[in-house]
This record gives C-alpha cells, structure tokens and sequence, in this order.
C-alpha cells in the first residue's frame, strides 16, 4: 500500500539527485553570527567554556535564536586533539537522535499529502511486524510502540561495526514480543524510528534522504546537513571521542553503514540546526494541524503524561512551552531547546559521547536567550547569596531564630567558603512545598564543577525561617 514510486518527470528526478549530491558532497558553508548584546555573549561564552572545562569534553558549537532569528554562533575548545584543531561554527557534528524530529515531520508531510494516517497500524505498510495491525505509526513516533530498543547502549558494539540494512534491524528487533502492550508504558526505542523511515521510503516511493533533502533541507537552505550514517564526516569537521572511565580522550569508532538510520543519520553545523529551529518557532514546514500533533504530549492509555510529542520532548521551563530533544552517537552529543511560542532556541553540539556537556549548555543558556525573569523567591535567594558572598545579611529580611543563627561566625563561614565561587551560573527553583505553617523552597545553585542546594523556609508575612546550603549529593 503506497509503495508505488510517485511519477516524477526528469527534471525532477535530476533536481532530487542534484539535493542529495548537494547535501552529501558539500563542504559545510555556514557563518558566524553575532548580533546579541556584549552581556549576553559573555554570559554565554563563560556557560559553555567552563563546562567544556569542568567535564573535560573537547569542544562545543553554540547555536542561539531569540526572537525567532538566529542571533548568535560560536565554537569553544578543540574540534580536534592531534594536532590540535581550533572548533569554528563551519564544522559538522553529528546530531544523533535530533534527527527523530526530521523524521516524523516526514511522516507528517506525507500525512498531510493524504498518503497515510498516522493513526494507521504500521502493518498497513512493513509487514511481518509484531501486532503490526495493533500499533500505530503515532506510537512508534511517541515511542509508546512496545518495539523493544536495538541500541540503548552508549557505546559501539561489535556488531555495530559491520554493515546492516533498515530491514535486517526491522526483521531482528521488530519481530520479538513486545516490550508492553502498546500505549500502555513510554519506553525509548531506536526500533520504533527505522520503522518509521522505512514507511516513509514505502509511501514516497524514494529513499528517507531524498525525501528531507526536497522538502526539509533545500528549502530552509540547511546547506551543512550530511548523512553520517552513509559516510563519516571529513577532516575539516569536528572529530568523534570517547574515554574509558577516567582515561585519556580516544578517537571514537564509527558505526558500521546502515545502523543510525532514520534513528540517527544526520550530521550538520549548530548554525543549521537553528535554522531548522527558525522553522519549528515559525511553523513554516509543516500545517499548524501537523504542528500540533507534533508538540502535544502523548498520553498513555490511563491518562499518564509522557512528556513525549511526535519524535520531540515536550518540557515546561518555567511556564513556557520547551520543545527539545538530546542526540548520542558514537563521539557526540547534541542538545536541541526551542521555547517554540517565544521565539527562542538553543543548539548544542559537542565531540564526546556519554557525557552531558551539551545539555548542561543548552539548559544553562535558554532562560538567558530568553531573558526568563527570576522569580521572586529565587531573585530574594540570589540576593542574600551574593551578599553572603561578600560578608554581609540584610536582617530586616529574617525572622528571630534565623538572625540568631547568622552569628559573626556563621557569616565568615559562608563568605570565607562561597566568596572564591564567584558568580553562579544559575540559581533555580527545584521544589516548593508547605510545612508547619510556611513556604519551603529549595534551590539548586550551580558552578561548572559543582552545585549547591539552598534551603529556605518562609513565613507567610515574607520572613525567612530558615536560609541554609549545602553541596548536593
């Protein structure tokens, strides 16, 4: 059922092979950007230097969209080791699961065309699948299929180095039992996307790659995107590596041809990643029907949440709306955020696998992009730190056992033990709750190579029972 190839005239058939040689042959050509405020890129530059210094990972390329326009790109550390190699926003990183998002808008494209229902069971197309006629392409999107994962591991296993086709995956991993019945648990599977690629060559008639290029990549001028799952990435790209335990930083293995997939296959610059970005803020590619189906959390069958969309993670940052996704192949690490109704996104892209510089960027720097005010119990938390910092407690603010409590000693303990940290990166809110008549709060305050925990305890006239930090555990 639409498995037919669609007819196509030369030309077309032409301009489709002059995309995929475009997209697979081409030298990265993006540039670097800079049109944000000096504050606000030293804030960021001091975020992702001292990550990268704090985790040991070679090198990070930064992609920032406020407004719903790329604003701001950079490249930290080394793209490469031996010799040393200086990372520029012009090199590619792999985007490892990032690239589920490209593939159910595939699916979603082709919905809209009226070649499928993503409510069709995905035997209507694979056969031979396990209660094909039951799941959903919407499930295997959500990942709440049942189709038990082919890689959850965050290293390259041996058989992972030696070539494997979509269909052997499919006939190995989506032919066991079911891991639950489906929509009844979230679980997830890299099996659930190569069964989705797949559909999308069996509907459009052309390969996964083909399609993106025609309707993805050439029209949001993504001019860096390359399929690392075909072939590696070159010399004047960012090189993959990993560590045995505490050991020295090692060339990562590259994935035999055929195992990323629909699962995993893209590589590309921060700097087109945001432009995809531009597009998820802007609605541009898709209906805004398809959008929503997109970036609706799926519920399970007894109304649990899954804080899953359709091949993205849907997360609320502080009441907005966070449509993000991670990605791990073998030697990289991405992290994508998009707060897709305030016009803001952050890309992240790092060169070592099994390891999370890059979400502790992206996380670090999207309510700065945003400008996301503090809220009133972490501006006051904040305040007292940095005056704690400095040696001094402003008194009106504390109730009688907590302005007994900060002796002289006390303070000197604080300041002589917090002033040498400096600035946090962040402060935020992690827990509120009530007890014994007040607010509790607690806060989690971090460093590059550390957090700590505030603890507070507030009256409800404002006055603060309790101010107390410790390093977390």
């Amino acid at each position: 059922m639409g498995g037919k190839r669609r007819n196509r005239s030369r030309a077309v058939e032409f301009l489709s092979v002059l995309f995929g040689c475009m997209f697979v042959a081409c030298s990265a050509r993006a540039q670097s950007v800079n049109t944000i405020s000096p504050d606000l890129r030293a804030k960021i530059d001091r975020i992702a230097a001292q990550v990268l210094q704090q985790t040991g990972v070679p090198s990070a390329s930064v992609a920032v969209v406020q407004h719903g326009r790329l604003v701001y790109t950079h490249a930290y550390g080394l793209a490469r080791l031996q010799p040393p190699k200086k990372a520029t926003p012009d090199m590619r990183y792999s985007i490892g699961s990032i690239s589920k998002q490209f593939t159910a808008t595939a699916l979603l494209l082709l919905e809209q065309e009226g070649k499928l229902s993503i409510d069709d069971p995905v035997g209507k197309y694979i056969p031979g699948l396990t209660r094909g006629g039951d799941v959903t392409i919407r499930q295997i999107l959500s990942h709440t299929s049942g189709y038990q994962d082919y890689w959850p591991e965050d290293y390259v296993m041996t058989p992972m180095l030696k070539p494997e086709t979509a269909q052997q995956i499919i006939d190995t991993w989506g032919k066991k039992p079911l891991d639950f019945e489906p929509g009844t648990q979230w679980q997830y599977s890299n099996t659930n996307f190569v069964i989705a690629g797949r559909i999308v060559e069996v509907v459009s008639g052309e390969s996964l790659w083909q399609f993106l290029g025609e309707h993805v990549f050439h029209p949001l001028e993504m001019k860096s995107v390359w399929n690392s799952d075909e072939r590696k990435l070159t010399d004047v790209d960012a090189t993959p590596y990993y560590r045995h335990a505490l050991g020295p930083l090692r060339v990562a293995p590259k994935e035999g041809l055929g195992w990323m997939y629909a699962a995993g296959e893209l590589a590309m610059t921060a700097h087109d990643l945001a432009l995809w970005d531009e597009s998820l803020i802007a609605r541009s590619i898709l209906s805004p029907e398809s959008y929503k189906k997109m970036f609706t959390e799926v519920k399970l069958k007894d109304g649990k949440g899954t804080d899953y969309g359709l091949g993205v993670g849907v997360r609320d940052v502080d009441g907005h709306r966070d449509i993000e996704h991670s990605g791990e192949v073998s030697g990289f690490v991405s992290d994508n955020e998009v707060l897709v109704d305030d016009g803001t996104a952050v890309a992240v892209l790092t060169n070592q696998d099994a390891i999370g510089a890059a979400s502790m960027i992206g996380r670090l720097v999207l309510p700065l992009a945003a400008d996301l005010p503090l809220k009133p119990a972490e501006q006051q938390a904040l305040d007292i730190y940095r005056g704690l910092q400095k040696g001094t407690i402003n008194r009106s603010l504390l109730a009688p056992n907590l302005s007994d409590y900060f002796t002289p000693e006390a303070i000197m303990d604080y300041q002589t033990s917090l002033a040498s940290l400096g600035e946090p990166l962040s402060l935020r809110q992690v827990g509120e709750d009530l007890r014994g008549g007040m607010t509790f709060h607690s806060f989690t305050i971090t460093y590059p190579d550390r957090r700590l925990r505030l603890t507070t305890y507030t009256y409800p006239d404002g006055q603060l029972e309790q101010y107390l930090i410790a390093p977390t555990q």
